[in-house]
This record gives C-alpha cells, sequence and structure tokens, in this order.
C-alpha cells in the first residue's frame, strides 16, 4: 500500500468500509467480551452517543450498563443519570457494585431543562457517564436539532453518553455513532447492531444480563446516599473542562 495511503487511514475520522473505525479516545469496556467484540475499539464509546432503543422497559437495558457503570463508580468518577422513567432502588444498584455517592439524578419537570441539564453534564469533564431518557413527551417537546447538540456536547466532554429512545424511532436517523436495538429474549437480551463505526453487523447477540426488576421503585425521590446535582456546580465543572 501506498505510505501516504497508509497514513490516511490511520486517522480516526476515515475508516475503509470492511474494518472498525479507530476509536479517538480510549472506549469503555462493557463487561461482555462477544459484545465488546463487535463494538470499534472493543467498548462503549467515550465521546460520543450511544443510543439505545428497547422494545419496552425493564427488559435489561439497565444490566446491559451496570458493569460499565461499575467500573466508573469505583473509580470515584460521576454518573448522572436525566429523566429516568423510575426512580432508582438503592441497595439493588449498590449490590450491582455502583457507590451511591458517585451517582446523580436529575428529574426535569419540563423538556428543555432535561436537554439542558444533559448538554451541560456531558461537556462537564468531571462526568464520567451521561444517561438520558427521551420518552415519547420529552422527544415531541425538544427541537429538531437536539440530538446533535448532545452529540456535540458528547464530543466535549469525552465521557460516556447514553440515551434511550423508543423501538419506533430505529427507522429514523441519528446522528449517534453507535445504535443499538434490545429486545427480550427469555432470560437473555438480544441486541441487534443497528449502526456502528465499522461493517455492519451479521446477526444479534444474545447476552446474560442483570435483570431491572429491582432497579426501580415507582415513585421518584433521590438514591439514597445520593446528592441530586447542583445545576450551577455542573456548569461551573464544564466551563472549567473547556
Amino acid at each position: 500500500m501506498n505510505p501516504a495511503l497508509a497514513q490516511l487511514l490511520e486517522r480516526s475520522d476515515i475508516r475503509r468500509g470492511d474494518a472498525f473505525a479507530v476509536a479517538p479516545a480510549p472506549t469503555l469496556a462493557t463487561g461482555f467480551a462477544r459484545l465488546d467484540a463487535e463494538l470499534p475499539g472493543g467498548g462503549w464509546p467515550r465521546g460520543a452517543l450511544t443510543e439505545l432503543l428497547p422494545e419496552q422497559t425493564g427488559i435489561g437495558e439497565l444490566g446491559l450498563l451496570l458493569p460499565a457503570l461499575a467500573a466508573l463508580t469505583a473509580a470515584g468518577q460521576t454518573v448522572v443519570l436525566i429523566a429516568p422513567p423510575h426512580s432508582a432502588h438503592a441497595p439493588a444498584w449498590a449490590a450491582a457494585g455502583i457507590r451511591l455517592d458517585c451517582l446523580r439524578l436529575v428529574f426535569p419537570s419540563r423538556p428543555r431543562d432535561a436537554l439542558w441539564a444533559a448538554v451541560e453534564a456531558l461537556r462537564c469533564g468531571g462526568v464520567a457517564a451521561t444517561l438520558l431518557w427521551l420518552d415519547a413527551l420529552f422527544r415531541a417537546q425538544l427541537p429538531a436539532n437536539s440530538l446533535r447538540r448532545l452529540q456535540v456536547a458528547a464530543g466535549e466532554g469525552g465521557g460516556g453518553a447514553f440515551f434511550f429512545r423508543p423501538p419506533q424511532q430505529a427507522r429514523a436517523a441519528s446522528p449517534a455513532p453507535l445504535r443499538l436495538q434490545l429486545q427480550a429474549a427469555g432470560r437473555q437480551l438480544r441486541v441487534k447492531l443497528l449502526k456502528r463505526r465499522g461493517p455492519p453487523a451479521r446477526q444479534a447477540i444474545l447476552l446474560d444480563v442483570a435483570r431491572p426488576a429491582s432497579f426501580v421503585q415507582s415513585v421518584p425521590h433521590a438514591v439514597a446516599g445520593a446528592v441530586l446535582p447542583d445545576t450551577t456546580d455542573i456548569r461551573r465543572r464544564s466551563r472549567v473542562a473547556a
């Protein structure tokens, strides 16, 4: 191969159609070897959106992320949950290895507040991972460029960025470089890679994940042992990181 062409192909923003793109930043291991083998860089991307589309809530979508979140909080890094459909059940999260003092919950009352909190958390270098739930109500009232804003913010902060969308959005366009469709398969979770920076996935993956039933409670409230985030602190840390 021409040396100049070989050097060009080493750039993170260029890839061959039959190969994975070079991850611009070290990835975060998912905790599932079969899934890591199918992801560019061998894990969840940092500094880019990961879109999760479960066929319904409570099929294991949180269990898919728990190993990575446990690793982050074990290192004392902050994880932010924005607009979760339920409150977190502290004992179950702790039993899964999540340090509660590293967990922050945000329950916005308006869609624009959720978007603002997500952008600020994603931009903040002090936040290792941000999880955002975009249900039908929030999606209907958010500007059309909201996902692009989230993608740009994720690139600025460099942390893990995960957002949940209804399964009907699987055919919709998305700036997220990684999109996963999630379906229940008995006691397992079927993961179909809709989009990745690499060749199309040939088949879905079956994974054994922690069942989520005990991770939620029906009435929203702060996790025991965790503190609701001070949005001014998120803004201040974001500016410092910038």
